[in-house]
């Protein structure tokens, strides 16, 4: 990250930055998890979604495909302009031989999608843009999400179903009560939503909370099977009541 996103003389990465690396870094751990579940022959294509300056995906090209000798692609997805220039300056240091391509765009466009995708990662995908990554996942069959999303605002999709249901049970409207009862509604229907598109999905703390309190990780891979998918729907019909 000094090398590629400061590079200049006599700086360094201040301390939100180095916590930054430490959540990188556990991110990185589980994109070379994840790739070990496909060929070492087969291409992958690596999505960095909601990529901000795309630590994740350059990063990912790096110092995960390129020393393990994987024919890769990496596309990282930003809609803010200055991002996505701070990226390709960083690109261009990258030294890699693992193609990449910083895209300006909306998560949201599905033209800005690959095909094929291996992997999706998102790292701290803010408020909606969490959905957005998911509803984009599950339309592309991307074999594997791994999903850190962010704060969760009125925005989330889940957030209104999530605040009606607690007032229909009498949850106190202390703030810390009620607010972590709808982040417990927002991630059940998050994930009941990737098992009903037939995820296996596990939901685990990447990093510890001193790091981040944004700490976990929704870890999906596609498999299909319907048993589950069934089950999941009924489950995310009773949460939601449709």
């Amino acid at each position: 990250m000094d090398r590629l996103y400061v590079a200049a003389e006599g700086a360094a990465l201040r301390q939100e930055e180095r916590r930054k690396a430490r959540e990188i870094a556990a991110m990185l751990d589980e994109i070379e998890r994840a790739a070990t579940r496909f060929s070492q022959r087969s291409s992958m294509v690596l999505v960095d979604a909601a990529a901000g300056k795309s630590y994740v995906g350059l990063l990912s090209a790096k110092l995960v495909f390129d020393p393990a000798g994987r024919h890769a692609r990496v596309i990282t997805i930003e809609r803010e302009s200055a991002r996505v220039q701070a990226s390709l300056r960083a690109a261009q240091r990258l030294e890699t031989r693992t193609a990449v391509e910083c895209v300006e765009a909306d998560i949201s466009s599905a033209g800005a999608w690959p095909q094929q995708i291996s992997i999706v990662a998102a790292l701290h995908a803010c408020g909606p843009a969490a959905d957005t990554v998911m509803e984009r996942t599950i339309a592309a069959r991307a074999r594997c999400l791994l999903l850190v999303p962010c704060c969760t605002s009125a925005a989330v999709p889940a957030v209104a179903c999530a605040a009606a249901r607690a007032q229909a049970i009498g949850i106190p409207r202390h703030a810390p009560v009620r607010r972590r009862f709808i982040q417990s509604i927002v991630d059940a229907e998050r994930t009941l939503r990737l098992e009903a598109a037939g995820y296996e999905t596990e939901v685990v703390e990447f990093v510890s909370p001193s790091v981040t309190p944004q700490n976990l990780l929704w870890r999906a891979r596609f498999v299909g099977e319907e048993h589950r998918m069934n089950a999941a729907r009924q489950a995310l019909k009773r949460l939601t009541g449709n």
